[in-house]
Formats: structure tokens, C-alpha cells, sequence
């Protein structure tokens, strides 16, 4: 832990009619926080993230990002505030197949300011692949697809990076490599978020919090 609180949940629960997926959660990320979030499935994981990561409201309790009370945002508040300080790193890639790897990270950065191909081409060889700038992401392997997601999410230098599952459709050889470029990210000062179901992978990070039935049942100090 190095820094001052970069998010913080208070009693955060996410209800369906008479179901929570959530139930009280309270939990605080320090800049510079490298947590894994683990359960088994139904456990809250993906409602977790999708709360943490601006993609959906809790129906109580509050959240707070950079300081900020971001509980009571509107939807295109919330929108601006993913883009502007959360890099997002997802399972299934979620990358345009019509453009390459270095329009593929420009593509964020036009959402979030202007587009430099210069920074973009700088992210790309911080994960690896200067040599892969112009290829479509049918042209990569999964690892490499992988590795073309993160620098998407690193090239607007957010204040926290949150990655659902990023090592789950990857072989041994291409996992080690993610794993290789978050501990590399944290030594640089990182707050890294990481859902995930493998140990290995959860290892790696300074605390895991382990969800049981939409509750934390467990926290792991390394």
C-alpha cells in the first residue's frame, strides 16, 4: 500500500427484487494497490466490477473514485468518468477487427482526447508488440490480443486499471507474459484490479478478496 485511497465501497449492495448480488461490501484500494477478487461463480465478482468499473449502480451504499462520490452519477456521468480515469481490460478483447493494432489504441484515445500515434505506438511496445503495429487483431494470436488490450487501456494513463479474467482464454506460455507486464505496471506504481479465478494469478497481487454469496467471506494480506 503507497498511497491515498483511490476507491472506496461502503456497504455496497446490489439488489434484484428479493436477490442481492451484493450485500454490504466495504472495501478500500490505496494507489498503488495491486487486489484480485476472487469466488466462486454467483459470488458477485462481475457485479463487483461492473459497479467498480462505472458500467452499473449500486442500488445502495456508497462509492467514491478519486475522491469522488460517483454513487449518485447519471449514466453519462458515469461513461465520462470509465473513460477519463478507469483503463478497462476485458476477457473476450472487445477489439474493432476492421482496424490494426496501433488504430486499435488510437480508437481509445479519441474517445478520451485526441488520437497520437506516437503514444499509441509506445504503449503497443510496452506490452511486446512493436513489431505486430499494423496487423488486425484476426492476425494476432489470443496472447497477443491480449497483450493489444492492455496497451488500450494503459494509453490514457487511468488512475486504475480493472481486468476481468485476463489470463482466462490464454495458454501457460501467454498468461505468464500478462502476468510479467501487470507486475512490471505495479513496480511502476500501477493500482491494478484484477477479477479473477485462478490462484496463480491471484497470487501475484498484494491482497485477494475472496466473495462468497455477494459478501466478502475473506481478505488475504501478502
Amino acid at each position: 500500500m503507497t498511497g491515498n485511497n483511490v476507491l472506496e465501497l461502503e456497504k455496497v449492495s446490489m439488489q434484484y427484487k428479493d436477490l442481492y448480488a451484493l450485500k454490504d461490501v466495504t472495501l478500500s484500494v490505496r494507489s498503488g494497490d495491486w487486489i484480485s477478487i476472487m469466488g466462486p461463480s454467483g459470488s458477485g465478482k462481475t457485479t463487483l466490477m461492473n459497479i467498480i468499473g462505472c458500467m452499473s449502480k449500486a442500488t445502495s451504499g456508497k462509492v467514491s473514485l478519486d475522491g469522488m462520490d460517483i454513487s449518485k452519477e447519471t449514466q453519462k456521468g458515469l461513461t465520462a468518468i470509465r473513460r477519463d480515469k478507469i483503463g478497462l481490460i476485458f476477457q473476450q478483447f472487445h477489439l474493432v477487427p476492421y482496424l490494426t493494432a496501433v488504430q486499435n489504441v488510437m480508437i481509445a484515445q479519441y474517445y478520451h482526447s485526441m488520437p497520437d500515434e506516437v503514444e499509441a505506438l509506445q504503449a503497443l511496445d510496452q506490452v511486446g508488440l512493436s513489431h505486430r503495429t499494423k496487423h488486425f487483431p484476426s492476425q494476432l494470436s489470443g496472447g497477443e490480443q491480449q497483450r493489444l488490450c492492455i496497451a488500450r487501456a494503459l494509453i490514457n494513463y487511468p488512475m486504475l486499471i480493472l481486468a476481468d479474467e485476463p489470463t482466462g482464454n490464454l495458454d501457460e506460455k501467454n498468461e505468464q507474459i500478462v502476468i510479467d507486464i501487470f507486475k512490471k505496471l505495479h513496480q511502476q506504481g500501477a493500482t491494478i484490479i484484477v477479477v479473477t479465478h485462478d490462484p496463480e494469478v491471484a497470487e501475484e497481487s498484494e491482497r485477494t478478496v475472496i466473495l462468497e454469496h455477494g459478501k466478502i467471506a475473506q481478505i488475504i494480506e501478502r
